[in-house]
């Protein structure tokens, strides 16, 4: 069988360890999975959704918030609805700066321009977030220990990228320099700060370096110590994390993951010259990130070189296995949320037929509560909880016969299924130099044999599968091939 490795787009495909092409899938220990599409769940906000934020409160009701450029919204868990809940006169985001959301105690607080304020919003008790008195405006926020941390932050009409300022301790509305331990620091000679991560102690990503923030006390408060320098996070957006120490990151030179110490690269002769070279440069602040701990990924959206703005490509990341893969999806923004409390009378805001609903009655999205991958398109919150995408897979280049043409004569794939059978193709390139095209030939149907019957000469082969439906796990193929005869 020639399985199905690792998809390794940046190296040589005649021989390669791995497949070629592995789209809207998620590679796994052996083989790949489904990705699943869009699912609309809210109603349409004024603009596009530039962040998405979910909670729980002590009796486990979900609250979803999101925001555009110039409002912060809550579903409501009823109709689906994006209720308006923004301070008065709205925000005035630019560019293309993204919210950012944490919990401190009750308070939900949001975060990520240079000209609004910190916002907050009590769970349980406000209706509309508000303005903190004497915080910062910030681009980027995080919880660290017992502060609230902002980064990249502007205030008293000045703007300091390269500044980190953080509340007074276990107090988020409370931001007087010098008082109850709240202060600033600014990180010298390494460019904008471009990303915060928070927990037991903090990661401030910067231009030109990673910093590693401790708590110490009074008087210094926090430490900052350097930990890499002349490298570091070079585009905003990119960063997504389970931790301090679980840290991914797009960089000059690759993808890479900050352990806590040190950077390891993830995307070095795997994907990298890939990305950059498929990337639309004068698109990039729309890249948006998210770890998906469910399938153990992290992804990236973009748009690439054919897009006129909107992202339509996720570069996935399995960081368990180690393994890439790439989704063609149009969207708008990649985030994270809960699923909302559902009753039977709110599917009907859902969809007027329960046969319609685009995600199964078996997924744990109508249970509430749970970790969701979501989305953002028309304006509306979606989760990834669709139906199946078409997946495309090709194998590596081969030779059927060692330094000689041969003759493929059937293909058997092997994906598995779950209950309703999928549908499954299988189309064949062959060639006979190296610098000839690639051209794939008709699509031919799995028969009642368990054989894809094609007739294709030439020295060198691949096969695409093509699988959609509600297929399980794709692991590879086998091929018949003959070899023919030398003149």
């Amino acid at each position: 069988m020639i399985t199905f490795g690792e998809w390794l787009p940046d190296q040589s495909d005649l021989n390669s360890s791995g497949v070629t092409v592995a789209q809207n899938v998620i590679p796994g220990a052996r083989g790949y999975r489904p990705f699943y599409g869009l699912s609309e769940v809210s109603g349409a906000a004024t603009n596009r959704l530039r962040g998405i934020y979910a909670t729980k409160d002590d009796s486990n009701t979900v609250f979803v918030f999101a925001g555009d450029q110039g409002k912060l919204y809550k579903m409501n868990n009823g109709t689906f609805a994006l209720a308006d809940i923004s301070d008065t006169g709205g925000y005035g985001m630019s560019g293309e700066e993204q919210w950012k959301f944490v919990k401190f105690g009750n308070d939900v607080i949001a975060a990520g321009s240079d000209s609004d304020t910190l916002q907050k919003f009590t769970v349980g008790t406000d209706t509309a977030f508000s303005a903190i008195s004497g915080a910062p405006a910030a681009k980027y926020m995080a919880v660290v220990r017992d502060f609230v941390v902002t980064a990249n932050v502007a205030y008293s009409s000045n703007t300091y990228r390269s500044r980190v300022r953080w509340s007074q301790i276990n107090d988020a509305t409370a931001w007087a320099v010098g008082t109850a331990q709240a202060d600033v620091q600014d990180i010298a000679d390494a460019g904008h700060i471009t990303g915060l991560v928070g927990g037991e102690f903090g990661v401030v990503l910067l231009e030109k370096a990673i910093a590693r923030m401790q708590y110490v006390g009074s008087p210094l408060i926090f430490t900052f110590e350097k930990v890499e320098t002349g490298h570091g996070c070079n585009y905003p957006n990119s960063v997504a994390a389970l931790g301090p120490t679980q840290v991914f990151y797009l960089a000059d030179d690759g993808f890479f993951f900050f352990n806590g110490s040190q950077s390891v690269p993830i995307g070095a002769e795997k994907v990298d010259s890939f990305f950059f070279d498929d990337v639309n440069f004068k698109y990039i602040d729309r890249l948006s990130s998210v770890i998906d701990p469910e399938t153990q990924t992290v992804m990236w959206s973009y748009a690439d070189r054919e897009s006129t703005g909107e992202p339509n490509r996720i570069l996935v990341y399995n960081y368990a296995v180690q393994k890439w893969s790439i989704i063609h999806l149009e969207h708008e923004f990649l985030g994270s949320s809960l699923t909302p409390n559902l009753t039977l009378e709110a599917l009907d805001n859902l969809s007027s037929s329960i046969d319609a609903l685009d995600t199964s009655l078996d997924s744990r999205f109508y249970a509430g509560g749970f970790f969701q991958l979501s989305a953002s398109k028309d304006k509306k919150l979606q989760t990834l909880t669709g139906q199946p995408l078409d997946a495309v897979i090709e194998t590596q280049e081969f030779e059927g016969a060692n330094m000689r043409k041969s003759l493929l004569r059937g293909v058997t794939p092997y994906v598995t299924a779950r209950d309703v059978p999928p549908t499954i193709s299988i189309q064949v390139s062959s060639r006979n130099k190296q610098i000839d095209p690639i051209t794939f030939g008709a699509e031919v149907s799995l028969n009642d044999d368990n054989n894809c019957p094609v007739r294709s000469n030439g020295r060198y082969h691949r096969v695409r599968v093509n699988a959609s439906g509600t297929w399980r796990y794709a692991l590879g193929v086998d091929v018949d091939a003959v070899a023919l005869g030398k003149r």
